[in-house]
């Protein structure tokens, strides 16, 4: 019979040997598999031929396999980005773990040596063999190619790299086409998309591409830590800066000048990410950039947030009241955007009116009226609230209150039915009602319109993988801020492996918020009144039970999600 050998090769003829199933139905399936471009293993367990069972219990004795329960695997533990689509699909192959030098791949026939050699030629790393049952390992690929589809990362490969879509108006769209064609730089392209997309697959927030006089660096912030991610060479920053301008729909003859832009790039018919571009002339060159702004931030939930339980409580009763002021304070990069945006995602329901006054807009989102401020024409925070304030809003969103006029507007939105939610500059959430005194805003107004206050930081966690225990003598702890109460119920402390693991880098993944709620409650709001200065504030906060953002965070630390060392960085004083 016509592929009759084959057919009883490796696994196959295992399978023939012990009675599992007999040579012809071998051979026929066989030529039927490669008809559909199927694995035989996943052919005959699809089809009920040979319990998947029985054919890994059989590859398992036949090849010295041990079976591994694909149950005790962490998903989280899969490496994502390593090999394309395409290849798992039809090598019906995925990788499990990263161990070193080696990258262990699961599969259901220990004998498909092809699907090793293909994954270990395009990764680069070594491949070992992991034995799993069929039918397990088809519900995982479903799975991991179902959420990679979600995450519009699926089949993103090399030949991706070349075309991904941009998204830009119809009568840009010519221009942004000819100029491309007109600079006929592929590899440029290729480059510039790769570190696009690596950055969003590690979870950067920012994309620096630096010129200087002999190197060229692109370093992303990732977890609030800059990086170098890769130093091209320095002749190539002219045209790397030429293509993100063209992608940004800038003009690329002007190098003398900062320049703003946005890129839109399409990742999935579900998911698209923006890019927020800001070009500076430097002395070697222009420096780019790049804010990456993902909606799914947006709609991450209050519950991934970081807050505790009783903080949750008070964010969540003060949104639904149906007036007030919710101030979110910290420095750049607190997050304090996120935690709006995810108060607005609450909010943004049929029955409401939302608008947003923003600078600028970093995240779209649909059912909510967004307006991007613009000086140059007279477009400000405290002109675009005039306006709001005769479109019925139910709810107004300001990116950041500034000045005097700003906060009147917005206060005097809160004293009359409005909820709004805005920003400042302040470290706590006393300094933020000084300085609104010092903006010159009446205690009284102050008092009855503000309902809540969040300072707020951002820590990065310890890898759960290869965080180490910390022991730390107890005068430390109570140097530290730690209570007595606290030291003496057993603080467990970890710190991070600064050699890191294939799951983090340098003992660090992701980052949590860390949060000061303070709600304007009737002592608080006579002691403002009365015109208390912020270190009466803060203390009449604490003695209300409100703990104060060290305290939060050391609390983080005696949960192990983050180290002492971590709060120090972003954290002053003792609690």
């Amino acid at each position: 019979m016509p592929g009759e050998a084959i057919a009883l090769n490796g696994l196959a003829r295992q399978l023939v040997d012990h009675a599992l199933i007999d040579a012809d139905t071998a051979a026929r399936s066989a030529n039927d598999a490669r008809r559909a471009a199927m694995p035989l293993v996943s052919y005959l367990v699809r089809n009920d031929i040979v319990p998947a069972r029985a054919v890994a219990e059989r590859a398992a004795a036949a090849f010295g396999l041990p079976l591994f329960d694909l149950a005790a695997l962490e998903p989280e533990a899969i490496p994502r980005g390593l090999v394309r689509e395409q290849l798992i699909r039809r090598h019906h192959a995925l990788p499990l773990m990263k161990r070193g030098a080696r990258l262990f791949v699961a599969v259901s026939d220990p004998t498909n040596l092809l699907a090793l050699d293909e994954i270990k030629f395009q990764t680069g790393i070594s491949t070992e063999p992991v034995l799993v049952e069929e039918d397990k390992l088809r519900d995982l690929i479903d799975a991991y190619l179902r959420e990679a589809e979600d995450e519009g990362l699926g089949d993103l490969g090399d030949e991706a790299l070349d075309d991904l879509e941009l998204e830009v108006s119809d009568e840009e769209r010519e221009e942004a086409v000819d100029i491309r064609s007109a600079m006929d730089d592929a590899p440029v392209v290729r480059f510039v998309n790769k570190l696009l997309l690596d950055a969003i697959k590690s979870g950067a927030s920012d994309i620096h591409f630096e010129p200087y006089e002999r190197i060229y660096r692109v370093r992303y912030r990732t977890d609030g830590i800059l990086r170098i991610v890769a130093s091209p060479p320095a002749a190539l920053g002219p045209r790397l800066a030429a293509r993100l301008k063209v992608m940004a729909e800038l003009d690329i003859s002007e190098r003398r000048l900062p320049q703003d832009g946005r890129i839109k790039m399409k990742l999935s018919k579900t998911r698209t990410i923006d890019f927020r571009v800001n070009t500076l002339p430097t002395l070697w060159g222009e420096k780019v950039v790049l804010r990456v702004l993902d909606p799914a931030s947006a709609r991450v939930g209050v519950n991934a947030l970081g807050f505790d339980e009783d903080q949750q409580a008070l964010l969540i009763d003060a949104l639904n009241q149906p007036q007030g002021m919710i101030l979110a304070t910290g420095p750049t990069g607190s997050g304090k955007t996120v935690t709006l945006y995810t108060g607005l995602h609450m909010l943004n329901t049929a029955e409401r009116n939302i608008a947003t006054a923003e600078d600028p807009v970093e995240i779209n989102l649909e059912g909510i009226n967004q307006v991007n401020v613009n000086h140059r024409i007279g477009l400000d925070f405290a002109s675009a609230l005039r306006s709001f304030l005769r479109q019925d809003p139910d709810v107004v969103m300001v990116g950041e209150i500034r000045d005097l006029e700003t906060a009147e507007i917005a206060i005097k939105a809160a004293q009359t039915g409005h909820l709004v939610l805005s920003t400042l500059h302040t470290n706590s959430a006393a300094e933020t009602l000084t300085r609104l005194r010092n903006m010159g805003v009446p205690a009284f107004n102050v008092a009855t319109s503000i309902s809540l206050i969040i300072a707020q930081r951002l820590a990065r966690k310890l890898c759960t993988h290869c965080r180490l225990p910390m022991p730390v003598p107890v005068d430390t702890l109570r140097a530290e801020g730690f209570t007595i109460a606290e030291i003496e119920s057993g603080v467990n402390l970890f710190g991070p492996n600064p050699r890191g693991c294939d799951h983090c880098t340098e003992g660090y993944r992701g980052r949590i918020g860390l949060y000061e709620v303070v709600p304007i409650t009737p002592a608080l709001s006579q002691l403002i009144m009365a015109d208390g200065n912020s270190i009466a504030i803060d203390a009449l906060a604490r003695q209300e039970g409100y703990p104060s953002l060290r305290a939060a965070g050391l609390r983080k630390v005696a949960e192990g999600i983050t180290s002492l060392a971590e709060i120090n960085r972003i954290t002053t004083g003792r609690s």
